[in-house]
């Protein structure tokens, strides 16, 4: 019970844009279609994300000190990728937790934006004046409250499934016209690869602050409470799509906040007006659990690689705090002011998409590097599901561009 912690913030850094939007989304969609697609993803990135706890547990350092052992352009390029997801995702994930927000009470008056504003800056507070502890606590609440809404919510979907409309057809995942969706679908599936790094920051900070230091054996229970806890979530929620949207006839919004909202008035209406709000608080809880997550996340990643890069390592702690503002605030201009926030977030996952490759390399070369004990380097078994990983994403990624560049 000690241990469990930065896995259980890694998942719920992860089920907000990739679980509650689009799993639900492609379950809205395709139906089962991508059930597969969801498996195959979450296994063959599953070593890039166990490498980030695996390296400290074994190593007692982060993994951002890994990638300046092999030289700081690994580092720079984890920076400057950070530095430029950190207040569009920031601004996307707190902007749909203001919109589910309006459903469970908010005055209709106020503004989604300034809601989204106040979340944020909830987020901020918490982190800053309660540091890790207070993190770690609130997260796992939010964790369970997650897991037995949302199994809630798909029980009372497999008992009042919804009616497909007369004459439906199935629409293919497998078309040109699907691509951009399935970029997105895979770019944060469960989690973009540079991600994987938190967990490991997470494991420094708890370590600090309770003086506790995890085991190989604890450290790797919670990673894998959490890894498969974001795999089972994922499904859960495709489920929710194909049960509850999927073959009703509705044309969905490609906004993630207007998505949710059709999707919990859509659950009301197929089982009844009683159960919307526990699908709200649900959706809700989802994302204010991967805003609070990533108000931490990228701050903390984007101070220790500052940090590193500029050998002033004993000041992380007030580059995390200056980073938090300058994210929160960057966030706030963004959602006050960009009218298209949806295309910026595309770009966003565009960029983790295409740059999942080169992460995912670099953790498979940092955790076989000597300073690692060989002991904790992969098996066989591990370097070939990481050799399978790699040619998946690179495959992936190379037909992506040849669409962008060709095809689209």
């Amino acid at each position: 019970m000690q241990a469990l912690g930065p896995g259980i913030l890694m998942a719920a850094a992860a089920v907000g844009g990739s679980h509650l939007v689009a799993s639900t989304r492609a379950g809205a969609r395709f139906g089962w279609a991508l059930l597969l697609v969801v498996l195959l993803v979450n296994l063959f990135k599953y070593p890039f994300f166990l490498y980030g706890e695996r390296y400290t547990a074994a190593t007692g350092e982060t993994i951002l000190h890994g990638y300046r052992r092999m030289g700081k352009p690994y580092l720079w390029a984890f920076f400057l990728l950070n530095l430029m997801n950190a207040v569009l995702n920031i601004a996307g994930v707190s902007l749909i937790s203001a919109s589910l927000g309006m459903t469970l009470g908010i005055p209709e008056g106020w503004s989604v934006k300034w809601v989204s504003v106040a979340i944020s800056s909830l987020c901020a507070a918490i982190i800053v004046f309660g540091h890790y502890k207070l993190l770690d606590k609130v997260t796992k609440v939010i964790m369970v409250l997650l897991s037995v809404s949302t199994v809630s919510a798909v029980v009372m979907a497999l008992a009042n499934r919804a009616e497909m409309v007369e004459g439906f057809e199935a629409e293919s995942p497998w078309t040109l016209a699907s691509v951009g969706f399935l970029v997105q679908f895979m770019g944060w599936m469960p989690a973009p690869i540079d991600l994987a790094a938190w967990p490991s920051l997470w494991m420094m900070s708890r370590e600090k602050e309770t003086g506790y230091r995890a085991s190989m054996r604890h450290a790797m229970v919670d990673f894998h409470v959490g890894y498969v806890g974001t795999t089972i979530l994922a499904v859960l929620f495709l489920a929710l799509g194909a049960l509850v949207m999927f073959g009703t006839g509705e044309t969905f919004s490609p906004s993630g906040g207007m998505f949710a909202r059709q999707f919990i008035q859509l659950y009301a209406g197929t089982i009844g007006a009683w159960s919307g709000p526990v699908v709200a608080f649900a959706a809700f809880i989802t994302m204010f659990s991967t805003t609070l997550t990533c108000v931490d996340g990228y701050p903390r990643a984007l101070a220790v690689s500052q940090a590193l890069l500029f050998d002033r390592e004993e000041r992380w702690k007030p580059y995390h705090v200056a980073w938090i503002a300058v994210s929160v605030l960057g966030a706030a201009v963004v959602v006050l002011k960009v009218r298209d926030l949806g295309q910026m977030l595309f770009l966003a996952m565009v960029v983790s998409f295409v740059t999942a490759p080169a992460f995912a390399w670099i953790n498979f070369r940092v955790i076989r590097k000597p300073w690692v004990p060989e002991e904790w380097r992969p098996g066989a078994g591990l370097r070939g599901l990481s050799w399978a990983g790699l040619l998946f994403l690179g495959l992936s990624t190379v037909g992506f561009v040849y669409w962008w560049l060709w095809l689209k």
